[in-house]
Order: C-alpha cells, then structure tokens, then sequence
C-alpha cells in the first residue's frame, strides 16, 4: 500500500490524462508497458512506455495535420492493443475528444453514435467495418477522414460526393509532416491548452433499454476518480493486467487502461474471450479486471466437469468449499455459522488446498492477487465459490456516469453481499424508491446534446440518480437491483429478475437466461441451453439435438423446468420461474441483444421474442389479442 500512496502523491501536479502518459513516460521509459500477442511471430511481444510515446507522436503528426478544432470528435473503433491506446493518447494531446467505440458493435449503432457525436475522423480496423457502416445508408455530414489500421487494396483515391477520404495507416502517417517539425506543439498551441476541464471522452452508455446516450467525462472527473481507486486498490510496477474488456467502457479505461499507467504496471492485451482461458496461463496476470459473466462461466464449467465426476471427487470438492468459506470469513472478521474449530480448518486446508483449490487458481494463471469484478451484480454462489478457493475476488461497483468506480472492496475489507465503501471524496446516500445517489467531482458534465437527459439524470440538489436500489449497512453498499428490472407480478410480488437469472445461470445447462414476468400471474424464463448441456440432456431423453423445436418439446420442458425449480431453490418460490422457452439463437454483441459487458439488453430481447414469451402465458393470450 505504501508503493501506491508515493504513486498517488507524486500525482498531485498531474491535471489531465495526457500529462498522465507524459508523467508515466518520464519515469519510467524504459519498462514494460504494454504485452501483445504477434499473430506473424506466434509469440507475445512488450513494449516500453519509450516505444509507445514515439508511436503516439506519430499519429499526433498526422492527425494534428488534420487541422482539426480544438474538442473535434474523433471515434475510434478499434479492439483492444496498443493501436487503439496509441490513437487514444494522440487525441487528448492534440486537445480533441476521443469517442471509444465498441469493435464488435453493429453498423447501426456504430452509425447512430459517429452521428450523435459529430465525428470528423474515425480511425477503424478493417475495410469490412466501413462498408457495413456505408451500407447503413445514414448520412454522415460532419465525417471526413475514415483511417483504416489493415492495409487495403485500392483505398486512398478521391472520394465520392459526401463521403469521407479514405485512407489506409501506413499510408496516411507517412504523409504526415517529419518528426523535425512539432506538428504536436503547434497543433496543441492551436487548439488552445488541454485544461482539466475540457473533454476527457464521449463514452456511449450500453443502451440496454434504447438508444445509447453520450456521456460526458472530462480529465478532472476522471483524475479525481484515478486517485481515489488508487487510494483503495494497491498497485505497482511488478503487476501484470490483463486487459480483455473492451476500452469502449469506461470501468475498463479508469481500471484497466489510466489506473496501470498511473501505477507503472504492464497491460497485456488478451486476444480474445475465446481464447481468454489460454492467454491467463500465458501471461499469468497479478490483476484481472472482468466482469460477472467471465467469472460464471468457469463456475459453470467447473459445475459441469463436477457433475461428471465420482463420490470421492465430489466430497473432496464440497469439504474445500466449505473449509475455504469458514476461512475467508474469520479472516475478515465475518460471522461463521457452525462447523468445526478453526484450527481444524487450519489442519485439513494445505490438503485441500494442493488437491482442488490450488489447481483451479491455477487456471487463473496460478499468481492472481486482484481479481476485480464490476460492471454487473455478482452471484452469491459464484462469489462464495471462487473466494472458498482462495482466489482473491474483490466486487466493486460504479457507472459510466461517475467515471465510473463509487465503491469498491479490498482484499482487507472484503464483505462479498456487499460492492464495498464509498471511495474517498464520493458520497452516497438513499432516496426515494430506495435508489442509491452519488454526489463527487468524478459525475459526469452531462449528455452529449442532451440537456433535458441530464436534468432528469440529477436530483433538485444535484446528486446523481444511479437507478440502482441499495441499503447502506455499516458504510458497506448492498445492490438489491435496477429500480427498472424489479419485476411486479399481477399478484403484487417484487422480484430483482437478475437475482433468478443469476441462480439459473448456476447451472451448466444454461447458457443465457432472462425472466419475464412484469405484471404477469407468474415468472417465466426465456434461456439459451449450452451446446454440450443439451446434447447430454438430448441423450438422456432419446432426442435427436439438431431437431428443429426439439428443445421446447414437452418432455425436454419438464426436466427444464424441474432444473429451473433447484436452481431457484434458495429463492422465495415465487421467484420460480413456472414456464420455459427455449431460443436457438444465442445472445451477442452483434446481434444487439447484449451489451459490451454481457448484459442483456431487455428491451431488444423482449420485442424479439415477444411471441414465444406471449405463449408462455396462455391464459392472457386472448387479452393480448384483444389489445
């Protein structure tokens, strides 16, 4: 801790998020700063904060060739490696906005948000992502250069009526004016100096219930929330992240992108979520920045190869958990109920611990000291789970509105029913409905063009509505849900539909859940079925997997149903979903039924599906009829 206190004082003249990088570079050029996989040379290659600041002056030169006016919009489009970093850095130099955009995004919303925000120079990866956007068909006005990292064949001639000048990279920086000339200086002289108090980013909400809306962050409302995790979170120049969220959200830009940098820690850039479990042994990170879904997924994988597994495996696995949870709740001074003496626990964990917990650490990369989880409600059994291991699960909880981080446990006060204590200098308290509100310097200036949105953002005196029901227990926060997901059945019953999801999301067999249920008699279940659970639970039933329909058919419905029913088992049993329907499709980022963070989007979910969840109501379907 003491290493990340002398970090946060010698930030202290540091005002803007582009001295941050100058700052970072000064001290320590020659470390490692960022790990990336080369695909040519099959190996993962490091490069120095020096190396990095000689390619961000290269693309100052050419963007700051572009005459651009100071807070021009600039969208990148761009995965997560050391070319979208790169341009990022480049952009807040030159006294312009960045506008980080979601790589696997569809053309539409891409479309909408280049709109919404007036970009005049997107920087994108392949030539596909803007044909798909062309084909959108919306005019772009204020766009005029599009730079394409991968290089293409025939791009770079004149470019039609309306359309922006096309250019490929290589192309483009080398027209840009030699390095003997300060194209950045001049540019910055400009645009006028980068003040704390000009535009630090647009980052576009997620959207889970419309169109997505542009939230203004600028360097002094992100500086002040850097300082504040790194006064909660310790890090230094010996940690490792690894970096897989994309850097179109802000809770990966403040923890996973300015918190390491402010820190003098490496980033590795992970080359996909396919490949996430191979690059965790590969670069075998200190620190893991994720969101709940990562997590549940080896939860439920583990779920799954334990299903197969003989008694003794069982035992051993059931007696770890429970030993590891009585062990992680003395050490933090919560209350245990029951079981043996703690020195008995103390006796049987180094067994244990070398035959079942040790190994599926290991699949961490076996050195993990910060597993961060935010972005979403973590499940208690997923929590309980992973910290009975040991591994060292720390759930925080923020918004893209408050740059994002309001609270956040640490590993000496770790209380997992709880997101944790307010960071210093952010307040919070409960209103009406139970919402929790946040009041700091780190909420945001507002919408982007939309100033009766940011009205209705913020109360009478001026703190900031999260949407999010709370209870404050002992300065710990408590997250009951979203006020806007708490579903009321016709009965009057109110459920927090992540908490069901959740619970049937523990099972393996389930890929994807979401329950319906808003003034309905009962709750049901729209799921998406993991290909290899189906296939078991296709063979125990004499189905054949690839059938057309054969998922809803009603024997395949009683064994789902009677799944769903253990699942939710712990639950109020009003809080059992009573119907099932299975989709074919699964839920992605493309097809816009999820969120960059895996979340789902209920609104898209529920127009797409609203047929099949009509059926799952048979009494009411004259009523809907008639409507």
């Amino acid at each position: 801790m003491n290493q990340t206190r002398q970090t946060s004082a010698a930030l202290d003249g540091v005002a803007t998020l582009n001295e941050l990088f100058a700052w970072r570079v000064r001290r320590t050029p020659r470390a490692e700063a960022y790990r990336q996989y080369d695909p040519a040379a099959r190996r993962w290659h490091g490069y120095t904060w020096e190396q990095i600041a000689l390619r961000v002056d290269g693309w100052c030169r050419a963007i700051g060739a572009q005459g651009l006016a100071h807070g021009a919009r600039v969208a990148i489009l761009l995965p997560n490696g050391i070319d979208a970093v790169c341009v990022d850095q480049a952009v807040l130099a030159l006294g312009l906005v960045p506008v980080p955009m979601h790589a696997l995004d569809n053309p539409a919303s891409i479309t909408y948000i280049l709109n919404d925000a007036q970009v005049a120079l997107a920087i994108l990866q392949r030539h596909g992502q803007w044909s798909a956007i062309a084909a959108d068909g919306l005019p772009l006005p204020w766009l005029k250069q599009v730079v394409l990292i991968e290089e293409q064949a025939g791009v770079g001639g004149a470019p039609g009526p309306g359309a922006p000048q096309l250019s490929c990279r290589q192309a483009w920086l080398a027209a840009a004016p030699a390095a003997s000339v300060d194209v950045r200086a001049a540019a910055s002289a400009k645009a006028g100096r980068v003040g704390r108090d000009d535009l630090a980013a647009i980052v576009y909400t997620s959207g889970t219930t419309g169109k997505p809306k542009g939230v203004m962050l600028s360097h002094h409302n992100v500086m002040v929330n850097l300082r504040a995790v790194l006064a909660r979170i310790e890090a230094g120049p010996d940690d490792v992240f690894l970096s897989f969220l994309p850097l179109s959200h802000t809770f990966e830009r403040t923890i996973g992108y300015y918190l390491p940098m402010a820190a003098g820690s490496c980033v590795a850039y992970a080359r996909s979520v396919a490949l996430l479990a191979e690059d965790l042994l590969a670069v075998r990170p200190t620190v893991l920045v994720s969101v709940p879904r990562i997590y549940e997924r080896v939860y439920g994988a583990l779920q799954e190869r334990l299903a197969g597994a003989g008694p003794l495996a069982c035992w051993l696995w059931s007696r770890t958990l429970l030993v590891g949870w009585r062990r992680f709740c003395r050490r933090q001074g919560l209350p245990v109920a029951g079981g043996p003496p703690a020195v008995l626990d103390m006796l049987a964990w180094p067994l244990l611990d070398a035959l079942v917990a040790r190994p599926v650490r290991a699949r961490f990369g076996g050195r993990l000291r910060a597993a961060v989880s935010g972005g979403a409600p973590l499940s208690q059994a997923v929590g309980e789970c992973f910290l009975g291991l040991g591994l060292p699960l720390l759930q925080g909880y923020g918004m893209t509105e408050s740059s994002p981080v309001v609270a956040a446990n640490t590993a000496a006060d770790n209380w997992p029913a709880t997101v944790g204590r307010a960071l210093a200098g952010i307040e919070v308290r409960i209103g009406e409905r139970d919402e929790l509100q946040v009041r700091a310097e780190s909420v945001m200036r507002g919408y982007w063009n939309r100033p009766g949105d940011t009205r209705a953002a913020l109360t009478a005196d001026g703190w900031l509505r999260t949407g999010d029901q709370a209870a404050l227990t002992d300065g710990r926060i408590r997250i009951i849900g979203r006020i806007k997901d708490i579903l009321v059945t016709s009965s009057g019953e109110k459920i927090a539909a992540v908490d069901v999801e959740q619970a049937i999301l523990a099972d393996a067999l389930f890929e994807q859940a979401m329950v319906v249920g808003e003034s309905r008699p009962y709750l049901a279940a729209v799921v998406v079925l993991s290909r290899a659970g189906w296939a078991g639970l296709a063979a125990q039933l004499g189905r054949d997997p690839l059938a057309s329909g054969g998922a809803n058919d009603a024997a395949v419905q009683a064994q789902l149903l009677e799944r769903l029913r253990v699942a939710t088992r712990a639950l109020p049993r009003y809080a059992t979903p009573r119907a099932v329907w299975v989709c074919g499709d699964v839920w992605t980022v493309e097809n816009s039924l999820m969120t960059p963070t895996l979340k789902l989007k209920r609104a898209a979910l529920q127009a797409r599906y609203q047929g099949a969840i009509a059926g799952l109501y048979p009494d009411q379907l004259g009523d809907v009829a008639a409507a």
